[in-house]
């Protein structure tokens, strides 16, 4: 008789797991992010320092059962954020984002979702020919 309540709570957990796995679930999509403008500057010499590697910055927004939109995640916010968690001033530098990823992910909930995008990016100073 024990046995037999043990598996009935066994089997208990086993179906409570199957139902949330059912609905609630995450999705995830990355790509890598080539640079859309042209610039004639090779990074093979010294002419380039590394401001910050693997800068992070996201973007999220609310869909409610998960296809209604009240706010959609934009990639400008996330490139916003990105900027922002580097600890100093950027304005009047020459900077380039490189080896640029885009991620997009979804948490999908039983009355909601949530789509978010991640960017990440190395963070580099182009210097003058002197080095400085």
């Amino acid at each position: 008789m024990k046995a037999t309540k043990q598996f009935g709570d066994f089997l208990k957990v086993i179906l409570a797991l199957a139902f949330l796995s059912a609905v609630w679930g995450c999705a995830s999509t990355g790509e890598f992010r080539g640079q859309g403008t042209a610039a004639n500057v090779t990074l093979e010499k010294k002419n380039y320092r590394i401001i910050k590697v693997a800068a992070k910055g996201e973007s999220s927004g609310f869909k409610l059962l998960g296809f209604i939109p009240f706010a959609s995640p934009t990639y400008a916010e996330a490139k916003e954020s990105l900027y922002e968690s580097i600890s100093q001033p950027l304005e009047g530098r020459a900077i380039a984002l490189v080896n640029q990823t885009e991620d997009r992910s979804y948490m999908y909930f039983i009355l909601f979702s949530i789509p978010k995008i991640t960017l990440t990016a190395d963070i580099i100073e182009y210097l003058d020919e002197t080095g400085k």
